[in-house]
Parts: C-alpha cells; sequence; structure tokens
C-alpha cells in the first residue's frame, strides 16, 4: 500500500480532533470505514499511529513523527492547489461555517455584492478545523460560534471580528412537554429528562455538562447529531440546546432558558487584509434571521440588543 495525499488528511483529522468520530465527520466518511483505513496505514508504516481509549485517539511517539511531515505536505499541496485555480480563472471566495440560520441570506448578500465572484460554502461541525482552514488558505473566511467556557484554539495570523458577543442557547422540546407551557423555561423543570448533544461539535458537551452541573443537575445523556435530534425530542424521548434562531415547528416547542446559562459567541475569521464588507454582509445576515424568529426578536427586545438598531 503507497500512502497518498487522502491517507495524510485522515492522519491530520485524527490527531486534530483526538477522537475518530469527530475525524469521520470532518472527512464525510463512517466511522468503521476510518477506523479500517488507519489499521491499513498502520500495517503499511508498520507501527502504531494512534493510541486509542475511551477518551479519544492520541499519537504516539512514532504517530507525531509521521505527522510532523505529513501537516507540511498537505499545506503545501492546499497552497499549490489554491495558486494554480486562482492562475486558472476568476475571483473566488470560498466561506466556511458551522451551521447557522444566516447562512442563506450571508450567500445571498455576498453574491449579489461580488456576482463576478465564484462563492462556495463549506459546513463543518468543528469551528476549529474551519479555523485550521483558513490559516492553511483551503478557506478564505469562517463564521463559528465559541461555546462559553470552552476556547477555541484560533491560529495565530487571522484577524477575527466578533459578530455577537453572547448568544444565548434556547433549548427544543416536545410541544406536549410540561415546561413548553411556559414563555421562559427553568433548568429545574428539565430535571427529569435526558438532554441530547453533539459530541462532535466543539466545546458543546463539555459547555452543557458544566451548566447542568452548576444547576445541580445530571442527567442521562443522548449522543447524536442535531438532525436525528429532531425525531427523539418531538417524542419527548430528550431534550436538547439549540440555536435561537431556530424556526418554529409544530410538533415542537423552543424556549428560553432564564438567566441564559448557555451561551455561544459568534465569530468571523479571514487572513489579514480579506474583504471588510463580508463581516457587513453577514451581520446584516443574521440580524435578519435574528429578526425572523419570534422568540429570538422577543429576547432581543427584552434584553434592549444592539442588534435592534442595526441597519
Amino acid at each position: 500500500m503507497e500512502l497518498e495525499v487522502r491517507h495524510l488528511r485522515a492522519l491530520c483529522a485524527i490527531a486534530e480532533t483526538g477522537s475518530l468520530h469527530k475525524a469521520a465527520r470532518q472527512l464525510g466518511v463512517t466511522q468503521p470505514s476510518l477506523t479500517a483505513q488507519l489499521r491499513r496505514i498502520e500495517r503499511a508504516l508498520d507501527g502504531e499511529l494512534f493510541l486509542r481509549d475511551r477518551t479519544g485517539c492520541r499519537p504516539t511517539p512514532f504517530g507525531r513523527e509521521v505527522l510532523g511531515r505529513a501537516r507540511p505536505l498537505l499545506d503545501g499541496m492546499a497552497s499549490l492547489l489554491a495558486e494554480a485555480r486562482a492562475a486558472a480563472g476568476g475571483p473566488r471566495l470560498r466561506v466556511g461555517s458551522t451551521a447557522s440560520r444566516a447562512l442563506p441570506g450571508w450567500l445571498r448578500r455576498l453574491r449579489r455584492r461580488l456576482p463576478d465572484t465564484e462563492t462556495s460554502l463549506l459546513v463543518d461541525v468543528s469551528a476549529n478545523a474551519l479555523l485550521r482552514m483558513v490559516a492553511a488558505g483551503r478557506l478564505d473566511v469562517a463564521f463559528v460560534h465559541e461555546v462559553e467556557g470552552s476556547p477555541l484554539r484560533i491560529p495565530p495570523g487571522l484577524d477575527v471580528r466578533v459578530l455577537v458577543e453572547r448568544e444565548p442557547q434556547f433549548v427544543s422540546l416536545a410541544r406536549d412537554h410540561p415546561a413548553a407551557r411556559h414563555e421562559v423555561v427553568d433548568l429545574a423543570d428539565l430535571a427529569g429528562d435526558r438532554w441530547m448533544v453533539d459530541p462532535s461539535v466543539d466545546g458543546e458537551w463539555a459547555g452543557l455538562r458544566r451548566v447542568l452541573a452548576a444547576a445541580g443537575l445530571d442527567p442521562p445523556y443522548l449522543h447524536a447529531d442535531y438532525h436525528t435530534a429532531a425525531a427523539l425530542i418531538v417524542t419527548g424521548d430528550a431534550v436538547a440546546p439549540c440555536q435561537p434562531t431556530s424556526g418554529p415547528r409544530e410538533d415542537m416547542a423552543i424556549r428560553p432558558l432564564r438567566g441564559d446559562p448557555l451561551a455561544v459567541r459568534l465569530l468571523l475569521a479571514q487572513p489579514p487584509g480579506a474583504d471588510p464588507a463580508v463581516y457587513a454582509d453577514l451581520l446584516a445576515a443574521y440580524r435578519e434571521a435574528a429578526l425572523t424568529s419570534a422568540g429570538y426578536r422577543s429576547w432581543l427586545v427584552r434584553v434592549g440588543s444592539p442588534l435592534l438598531g442595526v441597519a
């Protein structure tokens, strides 16, 4: 077996995320296939690259040596491809983002303002991965969220602007959940519920556990992506944190939490000297999404958010 670029990319993804599950999500493959690929690579190199246990994956000394050679090769390949594409065609804007209701409006504004620019979008659950891609030249801009209490690892050299200093996270629950009768939900009202969380979202599981522990709660957790979670929430099998911009559903209630104990910070990262109007486009799109959500709009009014006055 000869090592290819995709094999090096897989090794770096495992090392960067510290998890086969997270790396598989980032690479768009299944965890069993990534595990099998790692075993083939280790056989080809005749050495163990990662120590695997319940807490995740850590490079062995041999693995660190291989990764030290792999990363510069991948960065060089990314730079070569970016330069070749720039020379072959017109202007391009490669956008990366964690999931957000502001994305459609943002892309619409970018394409309207930059009609001759080819604009692409990459959505990833890992904010840290997106930031690394901007630093490596594989993305031109990244819109990410940082879970309160779990700082992101921001690579040096990036220009990072704060879009929203503290965005509250609401809770999604079944429409017939007793707590759904209230406009604002106390964490104590959810003491008997299972909480669903996606552990591949950077900082989210740690942040949720920290907040629930501070409230004296130690609930059971379900691990799944948030698309899968919807089916569990509507049947009353789980509750889950959600973005305040989440749209209404007939079978699901979305409510703010009293005191806003869960929150994220929204950031935009670009290389130095990049187009500053990208930030203004995003801010306008985010405000549009925020005011479209009745629950979030009410919250913004209640706290006197400056977003209400953004033109």
